[in-house]
């Protein structure tokens, strides 16, 4: 009674407290302010910076989303994108499909383009990875549904576009915070900022750890992010990035349905019995040059790297990746006047090459003494050379007020060069190259008025496959192999109402894939790529966020967001198979968000999410599925103040209140090995709690 009664006294002091540092004009901590729907601004790499006019459906999630959380895991916050589908297992495995696009995947992200900056995250063996930059060094993520190829180059689903954490505050700011959950879930963040004049700082660092919940499935991420601008003049900047990431992640990998039912908690037997991980050092780099030629013409220019170190023992092997990629892209963008019209443009090159060396070796495992993972004589010899340059151009045209066209073009070609080593010393070298890709898009916006927009768009997008999807079970390139390519139809709007109080998205599209490429297993790590047929990809996405300051001291913001799909194979024959009609493997066709965030002038808030996922075919011929799930998540914290310049954050939350047991990822299409059932389910985690403690001095 008494450690209570001193809890509630020093809550009330810092209730007090807060209320009146709150009235010093210059220490504000206006937490129902910054909840106000302003209008969205998106990055350079767009024709025009307003959300407004765009002509089509992009994704936004700003710093304040990104952390709504517990600033670990992106798929939550991902996923509440209408159209955009996260699928992650435990950090270490994740896949990311947008409008059913990329469902099919094994184990990784491909037919998205992602970058950080204007540094590619996507590998030119067409995988995406964004899970090495930390939550909390991102200042805004756009997902851009469809394939707009004439700007992001190859990427049927769309494109991810991550901005670098730069600071915004004058002076110098510096911060440091603890997460800390079940399942020995503990991150420890530190950054500090410097913004002057002519130059900014921004660097953090931070270590991300858990045990797991499953066998086999502890997690150790640390990284160190640099960011800032130099040489800052009103018509010119240099814009530095970069970010190193180390991960140690071990792999409980899938487990089949009456393990998933049973006993969740179990890893796959031979991932436990060869503590089979992955392990890498990755390091990316860029600088980028804006600088404003004159009133109407401005150009930015970047460079950048990428370097990924791996080391991945797997039961059936060891895999031990090098990949070192550089490149470059260069805009133009501006204005001009034919007669009284006005013209926006944009144009520009990219160019990416990266070399790949991937061996593989025995893994002894079984003869080491239950240690674990045991590196025996080398298998294969891989190496890769890839390389492709987009050129790219858009133009957007006012034809009146009321009435604009925005039209664009881009031109594809990719190269590249294979040598396999085989154990008895020989080796073969291969090249190839596909035929030049044009890529259009023609975009009609209406606008009534500045809150309201109404487009139809057309678009054609394309996909290359992976080098591993254009070989042959002998290892050989398969000449005969094509990208899969298809257009997209789209009819969209975004309002605001209510004194922009309220703000509404709708999007409806219709996409027809063809020459589907199909990953044939024949092996325990080999797949054979073929182009078996076509898929529709059709449906209706529905957002609405609404702001209500309910009085001087309660804000209440909601949202709402919808997907509703129909993903399936038009024309699909595989192995004799015919999979025609029947529902797209991998994806849930159906999906809906909701949340609400009440901020109180006292500093005090409260959060609560939604999200409804409904069943997944787990495989081609759709006799299988998962259950559809229920997910709600609880926060609630309190901003105060310390000092004059020192604030604080304290925050408590409940992810997965219900206990529900669902699958947070599922392996498409897998086989069953011997006698053992087909391995198809990654179990979510069960209810889990977690806390923080943020400090943030303003100097």
């Amino acid at each position: 009674m008494i450690l209570k009664k001193y809890c509630f006294l020093l809550l009330v002091f810092l209730c007090f407290h807060n209320i009146e540092a709150q009235k010093r004009e210059n220490k504000t901590i206006d937490s129902l302010k910054t909840q106000k729907l302003d209008e969205v601004v998106i990055s350079s790499l767009h024709v025009n910076d307003r959300l407004q006019n765009t002509p089509a459906s992009i994704g936004i999630l700003s710093k304040k989303d990104l952390l709504q959380n517990n600033a670990t895991d992106i798929s939550t916050v991902i996923n509440t994108i209408p159209g955009v589908f996260m699928q992650s297992s435990n950090f270490t495995t994740t896949r990311i499909s947008i409008r059913g696009i990329g469902a099919r995947s094994p184990y990784g992200t491909n037919k998205i383009r992602a970058f950080y900056g204007s540094i590619p995250l996507t590998s030119g063996n067409s995988e995406t990875v964004i899970d090495d930059i930390d939550l909390e060094n991102i200042g805004q993520i756009e997902v851009i549904k469809g394939p707009l190829s004439s700007i992001y180059g190859a990427g049927l689903g769309g494109a991810i576009l991550i901005s670098p954490q730069l600071s915004k505050s004058n002076g110098e700011n510096a911060g440091v915070s603890s997460v800390f959950g079940s399942f020995g879930l503990l991150k420890n963040s530190l950054n500090y900022s410097l913004n002057e004049k002519s130059s900014s700082l921004n660097i953090s660092y931070h270590n991300l750890k858990t045990d797991g919940w499953r066998e086999n499935s502890s997690y150790n991420r640390e990284g160190i992010t640099l960011a800032g601008e130099l040489f800052k003049k009103k018509n010119s900047k240099l814009t530095y990035f970069s970010n190193y990431t180390y991960l140690k992640a071990f792999i409980p990998s899938s487990i089949s349905k009456e393990v998933f039912d049973n006993n969740p908690k179990l890893g796959a037997p031979t991932w436990v019995a060869s503590k089979g991980y992955k392990e890498y050092k990755s390091t990316l780099g860029g600088l980028a040059y804006d600088f404003k030629i004159n009133d109407h013409l401005r150009n930015s220019t970047s460079v950048f790297i990428n370097y990924k170190d791996s080391n991945e023992p797997r039961p059936f092997d060891i895999l031990r990746q090098y990949t070192f990629g550089t490149g470059g892209r260069t805009q133009f963008s501006g204005d001009f006047k034919i007669s009284k019209i006005e013209n926006q443009f944009i144009a520009g090159i990219e160019y990416f090459t990266d070399n790949y060396n991937g061996n593989t070796f025995e893994n002894l495992y079984k003869t080491n003494n239950g240690q674990g993972s045991l590196q025996g004589n080398q298998l294969t010899e891989t190496d890769q050379k890839r390389h492709f340059y987009n050129i790219f151009s858009q133009i957007r045209t006012l034809l009146s007020d009321k009435f604009e066209l925005q039209a664009g073009l881009n031109y594809n070609e990719t190269h590249f060069e294979l040598t396999n080593s085989l154990p008895n010393n020989t080796s073969s070298t291969e090249k190839y190259s596909y035929d030049g890709i044009f890529s259009p898009q023609l975009s009609f916006l209406f606008k009534p008025n500045e809150q309201k927009t109404l487009y139809f768009s057309i678009s054609r997008g394309f996909s290359l496959p992976a080098t591993e999807e254009t070989l042959t079970s002998s290892g050989n390139i398969n000449p005969d192999i094509k990208p899969e390519s298809g257009y997209n139809f789209e009819a969209g709007g975004k309002f605001y109402f209510f004194n922009k109080n309220l703000y509404t998205e709708f999007a409806v599209y219709r996409m027809e894939i063809k020459d589907l490429l199909v990953a044939k297993r024949i092996g325990d790590d080999q797949y054979e790529g073929i182009n078996a047929g076509k898929t529709f990809h059709e449906g209706i996405e529905i957002l609405a966020k609404h702001n209500w300051p309910i009085n001087r001291f309660f804000n209440l913001n909601s949202y709402i967001t919808a997907s509703l799909g129909k993903y399936e194979f038009n024309d699909f024959v595989d192995n004799g198979n015919d999979y025609s009609g029947n529902k797209l493997t991998g994806v849930a066709a159906n999906k809906v968000n909701a949340g609400i965030i009440l901020n109180m002038v006292l500093g005090l808030y409260f959060s609560a999410d939604f999200q409804f996922t409904d069943k997944i075919p787990l495989n081609d011929a759709n006799s299988l599925y998962s259950d559809s799930y229920h997910i709600i998540n609880l926060k609630t914290g309190y901003r105060f103040q310390i000092l004059p310049n020192l604030n604080t954050n304290l925050a408590f939350g409940i992810n997965n209140v219900t206990d529900e047991k669902y699958a947070s990822m599922i392996l498409p299409n897998a086989v069953a090995v011997g006698n053992a059932s087909p391995r198809y389910y990654y179990p979510g985690l069960p209810i889990n709690y977690y806390g923080t403690i943020a400090l943030n001095y303003l100097f």
